[in-house]
């Protein structure tokens, strides 16, 4: 039987009973309908992972006892941030997602010339929450039990000056150039752009500003496409894919 895994934002310390939030609760009580004495796994996004077991379903809250430490450590030795362009619908979701199954240390949501979607205010803070969960989900599926950085949207100039100084690489599929299998990287950011690309002026600008041009394949990729297949060569060369 499959025992899950849960992410809570509280400390945790072998020996402890601990309340768990309302919607690991109601994952646990409401949809896998588990009862006490159930084991799980908890983790807090600090390192490690605790074996746990339910100690009583409530109307509104589970609490677990929280049993023996594992210092598991499922972090990919590479550094790698990606830094994508805002997407309308669900492809910010299942970008997301799939950086963080993959390893992905930082994720940056950029603004750019061709990013519709419109974020400020009380809907950026709502959607960074609905990120941050999109994030917790893929760890507690990923069995990875630190939470990939998700920084703040920002424009594609405030990227390009902040992160100065990094190895980086901007998606580029008019150009012809792969990965530099022969260096030992340890750190690397990836620029993908948002639907449609990022336009030939910023695409110049990423270059002016450090960016090395990056091209996987002879095929264009979509926006949700490219990262997933940029990180994944990035893991086989310098991560833990070997």
């Amino acid at each position: 039987m499959r025992v899950p895994r849960v992410f809570t934002d509280q400390p945790l310390s072998a020996g402890e009973t601990v309340t768990l939030e309302e919607a690991p609760s109601r994952h646990l009580s409401k949809v896998l309908r588990m009862t006490p004495g159930r084991e799980l796994v908890v983790f807090n996004g600090q390192g490690g992972e605790y074996r746990a077991a339910i100690a009583e379903v409530g109307k509104k809250a589970v609490t677990v006892s929280v049993e023996a430490f594992d210092d598991a450590d499922r972090e990919s030795p590479l550094d790698l941030e990606l830094a994508i362009g805002l997407s309308r619908g669900e492809r910010m979701d299942w970008v997301m997602q799939k950086a963080t199954e993959l390893g992905a240390h930082r994720i940056t949501p950029l603004f750019t010339e061709r990013t519709e979607v419109k974020l400020k205010g009380e809907r950026l803070e709502k959607k960074m929450g609905h990120w941050r969960q999109v994030i917790i989900s893929a760890c507690e599926q990923c069995q990875r039990n630190r939470l990939p950085a998700l920084s703040a949207p920002t424009t594609l100039d405030e990227w390009l000056e902040r992160s100065r100084g990094q190895r980086r690489f901007v998606l580029h599929h008019r150009d012809s150039r792969g990965l530099p299998e022969s260096e030992p990287l340890k750190q690397l950011s990836l620029l993908v752009g948002p639907e449609g690309g990022l336009s030939e002026t910023e695409i110049e600008r990423a270059r002016e500003g450090g960016c090395e041009p990056l091209t996987l394949g002879p095929r264009v990729m979509r926006t949700e496409t490219a990262p997933v297949a940029a990180i994944s060569l990035a893991q086989y060369l310098w991560g833990d894919w070997r």
